[in-house]
């Protein structure tokens, strides 16, 4: 090996050297394909909207929580973990839409905690780092919490599988077929709470949404299996995470900026291979139907 190589290969294995960048790393993987995982259901379910909302929901609760002198996580999760929850009961009312029903909610939360901003002290470097990511934010707690939140989705879409697939699909023959869909709703909302609160150290509010969405879209891209989806929707996240943690070093910009950036490339791309080509949405895996078999003598045909 030569002294340039060498030297080359010491540069880029800088970043490793230094716990914070070690840590963000893990969480940055871990948070990706968190968020690629769940992201599946909120785009199936047109509810793209969903991770922009809560995120600044619970940018809200943890305001409130700093004003208050409450802790963090308690404060924020409560908040956000009630935000979604009224999403989803607005929602099931079937008055106005879900992406009507997030505006109201989640936007009046931000707005609040934007108010409460002014009045911490010294507040903006914090605030900056929920808002947009930060890779010196990231603890050894933070990546307990977001390997925590991935146990508890991994888990949970692992025993509710059929009934999350049949309420994204058609909520009303999940109903029929003995599915509570309200269950199923209120459970994803969650999810989604849990895993936002767990990412938003790294990502930031601004644009956690982004990473709920572009994984799964850049998987359902590529194939029309639901189970299929899944699986490379939380590989892409993941990579993504761990890839725009990495430059996002050496480019001295935040990390959640570049990892949206990074999603975004593999999006350009894929769509870029795969063209224009009329893809069919993926069905839920459903009961088989009752067939009615006509028995009757048939002519012969000529």
């Amino acid at each position: 090996m030569s002294v340039a190589t060498f030297l080359l290969a010491a540069d880029l294995l800088e970043p490793f050297r230094y716990a914070f960048v070690r840590n963000g790393m893990i969480v940055a993987v871990l948070a990706g394909g968190l968020c690629g995982l769940l992201g599946v259901y909120v785009i199936l379910k047109s509810m793209s909207y969903i991770g922009h909302g809560l995120s600044h929901a619970i940018f809200g609760g943890a305001a409130l929580g700093a004003v208050a002198g409450i802790n963090y996580f308690v404060a924020a999760g409560a908040w956000g973990l009630a935000s979604a929850l009224a999403i989803g009961r607005v929602t099931r009312r079937r008055i106005i839409g879900a992406d009507a029903a997030i505006g109201v909610i989640t936007t009046a939360s931000f707005a609040l905690g934007i108010a409460l901003k002014n009045r911490l002290p010294q507040s903006g470097k914090s605030t900056d780092a929920l808002l947009f990511g930060s890779i010196l934010g990231v603890s050894p707690t933070d990546v307990l919490v977001v390997v925590g939140a991935c146990v508890l989705v991994a888990t949970a879409v692992f025993l509710r599988y059929r009934a999350l697939l049949f309420t994204t699909f058609d909520p009303e023959v999940a109903q029929a077929s003995g599915v509570s869909t309200w269950q199923a709703e209120t459970l994803l909302m969650v999810l989604l709470a849990a895993a936002i609160l767990a990412c938003m150290n790294v990502l930031g509010v601004t644009l956690i949404a982004a990473t709920l969405v572009i994984p799964a879209v850049v998987a359902r891209m590529l194939t029309s299996s639901f189970s299929t989806m899944l699986l490379l929707s939380t590989l892409i996240g993941a990579v993504a995470g761990g890839v725009g943690m990495y430059v996002s070093y050496f480019a001295d910009v935040s990390s959640g900026a570049t990892i949206v950036l990074v999603g975004t490339a593999a999006f350009l791309v894929t769509y870029a291979a795969t063209g224009r080509r009329h893809r069919r949405r993926p069905g839920p895996v459903e009961p088989a139907p009752l067939v009615l078999v006509d028995d009757r003598p048939r002519p012969a045909a000529p």
